[in-house]
């Protein structure tokens, strides 16, 4: 193994989770924290912990000249970016190279190259991946409104530069594209410094579905199968499964060859997901983009492969290669991971810091928790406020939605509100048992039902 220390520039699951696997392979582990983190469980299992400055993230995990300063000065070689964060800034990786650290993450220049929406279409275009009709750049609100009548109603404007549902604007008519340009290119610009916007037929009932894969950065990548994240709120991911049992095998077997092929195309280097569009309707899947990083739901990957996936970014990294060829890749069972918040569901999901008084999570078979809490932990008001991730696994999608209620019935948590309770009604809703749901029917049916109680 090449790395010898590795320095771990994030916090919270995703810290404690890095420095497991590191020190599976016998690496020495150094920890960046914030004054906020410098008793959380990652700090407590590391080799050695350094404080990069204050709670606030723009003062500690999000200054890159920081943490690359704490990296070399205490004799890192290698950096795991995690999740969020600074893991998809090119710079970051660049100044990671620039100071000899290896960066446990795709290339710099392919992180910038995905990291602008219409440059990824480009790519995937070039390397025969399906997109959804869609634009270029759009230059004005009327170019907006003549572009979406050629494609059709409704469409989505997107933001060139950004994710995660922000600078996007769904639209039924021309009066609405032309009142929606300004909205979903300024809020662009304020998110990502860009207003830069392009366009994509939208698909009112979709599926969202994603491959993961690894590359070794020379044209060899292996897939781990797909991932079915189709229960959102405002965009952003509360369940995740694999497989996607919503998808006929031969669609599957496309799928995965459409983003393997498009990371081998651009020789691509460590962990990272292709993201489709799955319309049911027509059996058709559309490339989104790609996410140049380790997922917060890789564990279900984890669970139906039986690979470490962050073990094996840190052999991708070391120089050593990937350590299996495709057909070495098993996928069985399914597997279903809850992303537990502490959010206060009857106040608008309110993010609520404070400290758990009591963390008793369920156990058994078939049950991985991966989390950083425990009873007297404090949860800081910084940060996200994710608290862990619940993920089962069972024969077939039945036994493991019956595993999840059962482990989400026994799962308390006191001190601050969580998303247990939510989670605990969806997965007892009769369209989640069916498998009958799409991207915005957490939102228009689930959600649209009687109060959800907080816990």
């Amino acid at each position: 193994m090449a790395i010898g220390r590795l320095f771990i520039a994030n916090r919270g699951e995703i810290a404690l989770r890095v420095a497991r696997a590191a020190q599976a392979l016998n690496i020495e582990t150094v920890l960046g924290v914030s004054e906020a983190d410098k008793d959380s469980a990652a700090a407590r299992l590391v080799d050695r912990v350094v404080v990069l400055g204050p709670g606030p993230a723009a003062r500690s995990y999000l200054d890159a000249k920081l943490v690359v300063q704490a990296a070399k000065a205490t004799g890192c070689d290698a950096l795991h970016p995690g999740y969020g964060f600074l893991s998809e800034r090119a710079m970051f990786a660049q100044l990671c190279e620039d100071h000899g650290i290896i960066f446990v993450g795709p290339q710099p220049d392919i992180i910038d190259a995905l990291g602008d929406k219409l440059r990824a279409r480009e790519m995937a275009s070039a390397a025969g991946v399906p997109l959804v009709p869609g634009s270029g750049e759009i230059g004005s609100a009327a170019d907006a409104r003549r572009i979406a009548d050629e494609i059709g109603y409704p469409v989505l404007l997107k933001a060139a530069a950004g994710g995660g549902g922000r600078g996007m604007v769904i639209a039924n008519n021309g009066e609405e594209v032309e009142a929606g340009y300004g909205r979903a290119s300024a809020e662009a610009l304020a998110a990502f410094n860009d207003g830069t916007l392009f366009m994509e037929r939208f698909v009112p009932e979709a599926r969202h579905v994603e491959v993961q894969l690894i590359g070794d950065g020379q044209g060899k990548v292996v897939h781990f199968g797909e991932r079915d994240c189709s229960v959102q709120r405002r965009y952003q991911k509360l369940i995740e499964e694999a497989p996607s049992v919503a998808m006929p095998d031969s669609l599957r077997a496309e799928l995965h060859k459409a983003a393997v092929d498009l990371a081998a195309s651009v020789a691509y280097r460590n962990a990272g997901t292709v993201e489709f569009l799955y319309d049911v309707m027509r059996q058709e899947v559309y490339f989104i983009e790609v996410n140049a990083r380790i997922q917060v739901e890789h564990p279900v990957s984890e669970m139906v492969s039986g690979v470490d996936l962050v073990q094996e970014q840190l052999r991708v990294a070391g120089g050593l290669g990937l350590s299996m060829n495709q057909e070495d890749v098993t996928l069985s069972g399914h597997a279903i991971e809850c992303r537990i918040n502490a959010e206060d569901a009857s106040r608008g999901f309110t993010p609520v810091p404070g400290t758990i008084t009591r963390w008793a999570p369920p156990e058994g078979e078939g049950i991985r928790l991966d989390s950083h809490m425990s009873s007297g932990a404090a949860i800081p008001p910084f940060y996200d406020s994710m608290v862990g991730k619940l993920i089962v696994h069972g024969k077939d999608r039945a036994q493991a939605v019956e595993r999840l209620t059962d482990a989400l019935d026994a799962f308390t948590v006191e001190g601050v509100p969580t998303t247990i309770g939510l989670h605990r009604q969806i997965v007892r809703h009769p369209d989640f048992i069916a498998n009958a749901f799409h991207t915005r029917w957490l939102e228009q049916v689930m959600l649209a039902e009687p109060a959800i109680a907080a816990e």
